[in-house]
């Protein structure tokens, strides 16, 4: 059985965590919720911990004079108490690996918080992150953000598991510095990199094999950078079948002629993105157990995550 490294991630209390929305409820998340025996979560409300009570009356992000986080019922500007919030939490922050922020929300949202011109009664002017959530994209551009609504999608959700589990195994390898632990490191890891870019295989590659001319700490940093860019974004599909039929050729011998056309059929509603990765993958994986190909069984890239994460969950916004 795979051991997994315990990803780290900040998460919003008010999922499934404590009741500290402004109306004093809670959302109990299934991605949240599935996730908690597998990952060190560090909940936390902003708007709570910069002052606020619970329940409280709503706050909104206001345009003027540059952003501010104003509460329309009681006049009082939070943004100070917001910001002040900010500096203390990420002074004391340890390393993480990814953060689950709530959608909409004025202190937590990455991308679609509304905007408004000022505190009156008025339509939104557009939307945009929101204090603690663009503090996030600020501060962390190489780790995994996503809201919880955008983790009902299939793709997005495991793309997000498959950066943090990876993420996480990285902050050992970086926390030993030790080069022995950065080639098997790399050397696990060769499928899903070819996946999500092979340029950053190549680059990565050649710096795992020049690391005696460079400094062990200098070459573990820049390998750790490399590989979060790598994951910056869900991985193209041709990428992914390409590994796909690549794995395929080591099993496919060994296969029946009605085995090998059930694989090309999968494979192509994956291309056609009908199916999840997850589907071609572990059959791939079944296969490959099957005749000890222990040079792929031990790939990240055909157990990326604890399986329990494999959750029945989709928006119905198909792949994304």
């Amino acid at each position: 059985m795979t051991a997994f490294a315990r990803p780290r991630i900040v998460v919003s209390r008010c999922l499934g965590f404590a009741p500290c929305r402004y109306d004093g409820s809670v959302i109990p998340d299934p991605v949240v919720s599935a996730l908690g025996s597998h990952v060190e979560f560090f909940p936390v409300c902003p708007e709570v911990e910069a002052g606020m009570g619970v329940p409280r009356p709503p706050v909104r992000l206001v345009r003027d004079q540059g952003l501010r986080l104003v509460q329309p019922d009681t006049g009082r500007d939070w943004t100070a108490a917001m910001q002040d919030f900010l500096a203390r939490f990420f002074a004391a922050l340890p390393e993480v690996d990814g953060f689950i922020l709530k959608n909409r929300s004025p202190s937590c949202a990455l991308r679609d918080a509304k905007i408004y011109a000022s505190a009156e009664k008025g339509a939104a002017v557009g939307q945009g992150p929101g204090f603690f959530g663009g503090a996030v994209r600020t501060r962390f551009p190489l780790l995994p953000a996503e809201d919880e609504g955008r983790l009902t999608n299939k793709s997005l959700r495991e793309h997000f598991f498959t950066a943090v589990f990876a993420l996480a195994a990285l902050r050992e390898v970086e926390k030993a510095r030790d080069l022995g632990e950065l080639v098997r490191f790399h050397t696990r890891h060769k499928f899903l990199l070819m996946a999500q870019s092979q340029a950053k295989l190549r680059e990565l590659g050649r710096l795992v094999a020049n690391a005696p001319r460079l400094a062990e700490g200098e070459v573990v940093a820049r390998y750790a950078q490399g590989f979060r860019e790598a994951f910056l974004r869900v991985p193209r599909r041709p990428n992914v079948v390409n590994v796909l039929e690549h794995a395929f050729g080591y099993v496919s011998k060994g296969l029946s002629s009605e085995e090998r056309a059930h694989f090309r059929f999968l494979l192509g509603e994956y291309r056609a993105g009908r199916l999840p990765l997850s589907v071609p993958r572990e059959l791939l994986r079944s296969w490959i157990l099957r005749f000890g190909v222990e040079y792929l069984a031990d790939q990240a890239f055909f157990q990326p995550f604890p399986a329990d994460l494999l959750l029945p969950l989709d928006s119905g916004k198909g792949e994304g």
